[in-house]
């Protein structure tokens, strides 16, 4: 038998507050947006930066952990894996695709000016660093220090 992997690791930013629902079996669901973002230089020299948007969803303590401790802005670190969904649209009838990252374990970044670890089994947990200088990345209200490059 040979070994496959499915594993997705993101750092970015979160685009918008986390919806949350929940299955008719009662648990909870979370689905949000990440971005990630890479800088280099076109042709002419000039920094360009390239913006990625990922669909997350998590379920169970995952979810209570985005709903809680997670907004706009926030920038998390998330392991979990790729998954595919596929239903008929019921205007048009055609088959409709959505990829996701079911996510497994979660580290918050930033949270008010406080960084932490949590996974599906664990609460989130803080140290205390300052802020540091705030400038307006691309409208979301990020800090200077939460940019990777």
């Amino acid at each position: 038998m040979s070994k496959t992997v499915n594993k997705v690791i993101l750092l970015g930013h979160v685009g918008k507050n986390p919806e949350i629902t929940s299955t008719n079996g009662g648990t909870l669901v979370a689905k949000l947006s990440l971005a990630t973002s890479e800088r280099f230089k076109d042709k002419q020299g000039e920094w360009q930066d390239r913006t990625e948007w990922h669909n997350l969803v998590a379920y169970a303590r995952g979810a209570e952990i985005l709903r809680d401790y997670v907004h706009k802005g926030s920038k998390l670190y998330v392991e979990g894996r790729l998954t595919t969904r596929s239903w008929d649209d019921k205007e048009s009838g055609k088959k409709i695709y959505r990829t996701e990252i079911v996510v497994g374990d979660i580290s918050l970044l930033s949270d008010g000016g406080r960084s932490g670890k949590s996974g599906p089994d664990q609460g989130p947990s803080h140290d205390d660093r300052p802020e540091e200088s705030e400038s307006d990345f691309g409208g979301l209200g990020i800090s200077d220090s939460e940019i990777p490059f």
